[in-house]
C-alpha cells in the first residue's frame, strides 16, 4: 500500500525503497535532498564518556565513498529503462565522458533517485538540492534533464 505522505510521517531506509514502495505519485509538496557528497570519506558518531570527555567509542554513520560496481551498474541501467529518456541520453553522455569510476557511480546513484523523487512531486511542489562544488555541476545538468529544462526556464 503506499502512502500519501503527512507530516507525521517518518521513514527509515534507503530513500529509492521507500519512494517506490510507499509514496504515492504526485503526492509531495516539498523535497529538501541532502545526499551524501562523495566526499570519498567515511563518517562516524563519536560518543562522550558520562563525565563528557572525548571518547574512542564510535560506529559508523554512513560511508561516502563510491565506486563503479554492480550496483552502479544497475543503476544505470534503471535510468536507461526508466522512460525518462531526456535522463537516459544525459547519464549515457555522462558515462561516455567520465567512463566507469567513482563519480560515474556517484551520479548513477543519484539519478535513478532524482527520477523517482520527480515521480513523486506534484507538478507545483518544489525541490531543493544541497551538495557540495565535487558533484554540483553534474547534479545541475541531471536535474535539468530529469526535471524537463523547458519548466525551469532553460528551454
Amino acid at each position: 500500500m503506499r502512502l500519501t505522505p503527512g507530516i507525521d510521517t517518518l521513514f527509515y531506509g534507503d530513500n529509492l525503497t521507500i519512494l517506490r514502495n510507499e509514496i504515492e505519485d504526485e503526492s509531495v509538496d516539498l523535497v529538501y535532498l541532502d545526499p551524501p557528497f562523495n566526499s570519498n570519506a567515511n563518517y562516524n558518531v563519536l560518543f562522550k564518556s558520562p563525565a563528557g570527555d572525548n571518547s574512542q567509542a564510535q560506529i559508523e554513520a554512513f560511508d561516502d565513498t563510491w565506486h563503479w560496481t554492480d550496483a552502479a551498474e544497475r543503476a544505470f541501467d534503471e535510468v536507461i529503462h526508466s522512460g525518462n529518456s531526456d535522463a537516459a541520453e544525459m547519464l549515457r553522455a555522462m558515462r561516455a565522458f567520465l567512463k566507469e569510476n567513482d563519480m560515474m557511480a556517484y551520479l548513477a546513484m543519484m539519478a535513478v533517485r532524482l527520477i523517482e523523487l520527480h515521480r513523486v512531486l506534484k507538478p507545483t511542489g518544489s525541490l531543493y538540492l544541497h551538495c557540495d562544488p565535487t558533484a554540483s555541476h553534474y547534479l545541475k545538468i541531471l536535474l535539468d534533464a530529469v526535471f524537463d529544462k523547458k519548466g525551469l526556464g532553460l528551454a
